[in-house]
């Protein structure tokens, strides 16, 4: 996605042409076999949603048809994880692939761990103790239970992206606020969980025997072998400094 002229342009496909994908099950089958998918175009060619879908059908507001919809239907699916986990942009990995993704985005340490080793903020323990049970929450009831706002902590939205980019949580679903009289006004809004709670703590811990720098190997293998680039394009997108 890029700025012409003041204008969003997005450079997609032709829905005529046979490399298009047309549904968000279509999609969950692609990030499936590639692994990790960012949701608008990079650095590296061909590695977005962006580009593999109709440039027509952005924004249209149809959830068969329009990808911006479909982000929505693939977090609350649960097949694949969504969330900024490129770049502190959007995007998508597959279930096969995110025990290896946290693992080196974790550097082999679960979020106990980190803390207790001090490598962890004051703002993140006060987000994370808020999943100790396995909860999903939207961001505005997050923001409150963990005492961020007016008078509280502050960054909110910064600190709940690095916790998406360690691989520490994930988008599982969007939801509107509801009124007092229970009807639901303004904009989805992310709702958060950790990925344990999705997939289980063993599958996300199955590649915890690996060492990390390996792991990030193995990402930057796999996205390379689907979509070649060099290294200073692969980092940009892939990339990740604590």
């Amino acid at each position: 996605m890029a700025v012409e002229n003041g204008d969003w342009v997005i450079r997609g496909l032709r829905r005529s042409d046979p490399r298009c994908i047309l549904s968000w099950q279509e999609l969950v089958r692609y990030i499936d076999e590639v692994g990790f998918l960012p949701l608008f175009r990079n650095e590296v060619a061909g590695f977005s949603a962006e580009e593999q879908t109709c440039a027509l059908d952005w924004w249209t507001g149809d959830p068969a048809r329009d990808p911006w919809e479909w982000r929505q239907s693939i977090a609350r699916s649960g097949l694949v994880a969504y969330g900024k986990f490129f770049g502190k942009k959007s995007g998508f990995v597959s279930k096969a692939w995110f025990p290896h993704f946290a693992n080196w985005r974790r550097d082999g340490y679960d979020f106990d761990s980190r803390w207790d080793e001090e490598l962890a903020s004051a703002r993140q323990k006060k987000i994370m103790d808020q999943f100790l049970a396995g909860e999903a929450l939207a961001s505005f009831e997050l923001k409150a239970l963990a005492g961020f706002g007016k008078e509280g902590e502050k960054n909110f939205e910064g600190t709940v992206t690095d916790l998406q980019m360690g691989g520490y949580l994930l988008i599982r679903d969007f939801r509107r606020r509801l009124n007092k009289r229970g009807q639901p006004y303004g904009w989805p809004v992310s709702v958060y969980t950790t990925p344990e709670a999705l997939w289980g703590y063993d599958h996300i811990a199955s590649a915890y025997q690996t060492d990390p720098g390996r792991s990030r190997e193995l990402v930057y293998q796999q996205v390379g072998s689907r979509f070649p680039a060099d290294e200073d394009a692969l980092r940009a997108v892939l990339g990740w400094k604590r």
